[in-house]
């Protein structure tokens, strides 16, 4: 054999020993994550909304609800909201909206974060999938919740479509290897919305938040550039409906009103699902909720899976047979 014949063996050697280890250093990163909270045998689950109001929105009860007993959440928001607003944008647009943002998660025990991209101006890229996959493993989650990718605004879309993207390749490890790939694939959700085409949105799973409502409420008072301004339609007139800030009392009432029409026209409509999860007796009665739909692309947990990563609904009775809720 030839020295030129030995040298490219040799090189192929080395190469297929290299990516041999790595593959296993990733594997094994990702089954012991570092540090104390990633194993500490909590839940972990991640929310990303297209702006600095939509997981608070769409996940923030169950959210708090996790957080009560301990589970770890992130609320993610993919745009910096820094057009979301009828007088103001910009910098000083996307400071105050990641003020507001981070000040809900304070109130509900949860973390969170604003990503530096323009508001509006969303794209599902390459680039953006990799943001994507990079927090889904950073977090360690066993959940992730997004948008459908069917909805009014583009960045709603485009979010839904990059976690759908990460779906798969959050457990690959050649794909951003700079972070170690998740041990499995996590279980991704839907929050709900109201839109038809190409299906009707599908409660798979519906969450009672009768005994955080009022926290959520106390929460959402931070976005006051959305709940009470009225966010990037606003204006004079719409602002001036809502109680000033120096009417707390009357402001927070103001802002309950709303809110306990939505949940409880979010529990009404999906009243099925409340039953399935809480049993006939209690889902009858349950007033404010929050639903979610399993998105075929991550792992499909069985009902007594989803029991355990949704610690808050009741036990299954001896009788009822464990089998997927598709």
């Amino acid at each position: 054999m030839t020295p030129a014949r030995n040298l490219i063996r040799f090189l192929l050697v080395l190469v297929t020993t290299t990516v041999t280890t790595e593959i296993a250093l990733a594997q094994t990163a990702a089954v012991q994550p570092a540090g104390s909270e990633l194993s500490d045998g909590k839940l972990r689950i991640i929310c990303f909304g297209a702006h600095p109001d939509d997981a608070e929105y769409k996940s923030g009860g169950t959210a708090a609800l996790w957080a009560a007993q301990g589970h770890h959440v992130k609320l993610v928001s993919v745009t910096n909201g820094d057009i979301g607003h009828w007088q103001m944008a910009g910098g000083p647009l996307a400071k105050r909206r990641t003020a507001e943002s981070a000040e809900v998660a304070k109130r509900l025990g949860v973390a969170s974060q604003v990503l530096d991209i323009h508001d509006g101006e969303l794209l599902p890229t390459l680039e953006n999938r990799q943001t994507i996959v990079r927090l889904i493993r950073e977090w360690n989650a066993d959940i992730v919740i997004a948008h459908r990718p069917w909805d009014y605004h583009p960045d709603h879309r485009y979010v839904g479509v990059l976690v759908q993207d990460a779906a798969y390749m959050v457990a690959v490890p050649f794909f951003c290897p700079d972070t170690p790939p998740l041990a499995k694939n996590p279980v991704f959700l839907y929050s709900s919305d109201r839109f038809q085409k190409p299906y009707p949105f599908i409660a798979d799973i519906a969450v009672s938040l009768d005994d955080v409502f009022e926290k959520k409420v106390d929460a959402l008072l931070a976005l006051e550039s959305q709940t009470f301004e009225g966010g990037a339609l606003g204006s004079e007139e719409k602002t001036a409906e809502a109680p000033p800030a120096s009417q707390p009392d009357l402001r927070r009432a103001w802002l309950r009103e709303r809110w306990d029409s939505r949940q409880t026209s979010e529990a009404n409509q999906f009243r099925n699902a409340l039953l399935k999860w809480y049993g006939d007796e209690r889902g009858k009665q349950i007033k404010y909720a929050e639903a979610f739909e399993i998105c075929e692309f991550g792992h499909q947990p069985t009902e007594d899976e989803i029991r355990k990563l949704f610690p808050f609904f009741p036990e299954t009775t001896p009788s009822q047979p464990e089998k997927s809720t598709r």
